[in-house]
């Protein structure tokens, strides 16, 4: 991990956003992050926007609804809950909320409005579910939205869209608000902007080191930087060790591997051994040079970002609920204060309940 020791301080952040190209690991990283909150003790809420179900998935759990859920229970009493955001039911209860329609929204929907809406309108849908974490996020332990209550989360967990999409999701708000000027509308939108503009905010990114996702991943941290969003760190996924030490990548890469001492080595291993397996494996051998060389190059872009950066090893056993576990022991450093716990304690209940 790399940080800056001359930053700052800062306010610490309770909505943690995480992004990511495709394929990265997006959703099993936000889950690890939501773990290792939890593990201070605390209540986390994990929330998902993309309706695919990522979350109950990697925890093993039934399909998550628009009901915030508890999904784990830790030893050392802290709380997951997990929500999967859904526009139609978000602007159903926005309307009721702002608007008391209560049974000529149920009419809007019938009448096929609320689907226009959320799936035409530009923007509204984007509007919708960050409402829904905005409101979660300002919500009482008293059931109300403003007091010295302490709030109902002590952290939040965003399972965001990619990232090439995050900026435009995450500044909606603002142009709703320059659009709609006065009414709960712009009331809303103005607020969900200061909240994701605050220290409050931080955007994660998860990314791999290949060019593409590295790519993206710069973009975005230029994209958010410049809607004065806030870039949080850089967490590197499924990351693995190189297979030969640096003066043997040297001599690959340069193609001088000894061939007579790999021939001696198969041969005690009881391999059998003919100059296509040998030249094979010298093939392969240069390649992982390269491809090693291609990774030590985007880390080096990615550190020249000055965010801190996180690498993660590749699961070897796929993901499950236990290999979770496993990245939000290496995330905890990142995300909860000293004093450090030990390891994150073994939940005690994984299972939905109302």
């Amino acid at each position: 991990m790399t940080t800056d020791p001359n930053a700052a301080p800062r306010a610490r952040p309770r909505l943690h956003v995480v992004t990511g190209k495709g394929g990265t690991g997006k959703t099993t990283i936000a889950s690890a992050i939501a773990l290792a909150l939890a593990s201070e003790p605390s209540r986390v809420l994990i929330a998902e926007v993309e309706g695919r179900q990522g979350i109950s998935q990697t925890f093993d759990v039934p399909p998550l609804g628009t009901d915030e859920t508890r999904i784990m229970r830790l030893a050392g009493g802290g709380e997951i809950v997990g929500l999967s955001i859904d526009a139609k039911a978000a602007l159903l209860e926005y309307l009721q909320m702002f608007y008391k329609l209560g049974r000529a929204g149920k009419l809007l929907e019938k009448f096929g409005a609320i689907d226009f809406a959320t799936t035409i309108a530009p923007g509204v849908r984007d509007v919708l579910l960050i409402g829904k974490i905005y409101e979660a996020n300002r919500r009482r332990r008293d059931g109300r939205h403003k007091g010295d209550a302490a709030p109902v989360y002590d952290g939040i967990v965003l399972d965001a869209p990619p990232t090439g999409r995050i900026g435009r999701f995450l500044s909606v708000n603002s142009e709703v608000a320059d659009l709609a000027r006065v009414g709960p509308i712009a009331s809303q939108a103005g607020s969900i902007t200061r909240l994701l503009e605050s220290d409050q905010t931080v955007v994660h990114l998860v990314t791999l080191l290949e060019e593409m996702p590295v790519q993206e991943t710069l973009d975005a941290i230029d994209e958010l930087r410049a809607k004065s969003l806030r870039p949080g760190a850089i967490l590197v996924n499924m990351v693995r060790e190189p297979l030969l030490d640096d003066l043997a990548l040297e001599q690959a890469r340069a193609g001088r591997l000894h061939k007579a001492s790999i021939r001696t080595q198969l041969a005690d291993a009881g391999v059998r051994v003919t100059p296509e397996l040998v030249d094979g494996l010298l093939d392969e051998a240069r390649d992982h040079a390269q491809r090693i060389d291609l990774e030590r190059e985007q880390l080096a872009l990615l550190e020249a970002t000055g965010l801190p950066i996180v690498q993660l090893p590749a699961l070897a056993g796929g993901v499950d609920a236990g290999s979770v576990r496993e990245l939000a022991a290496l995330l905890m450093p990142l995300f909860v204060p000293s004093p450090v716990p030990p390891s994150v304690p073994p939940p005690v209940e994984v299972a939905v309940q109302a």
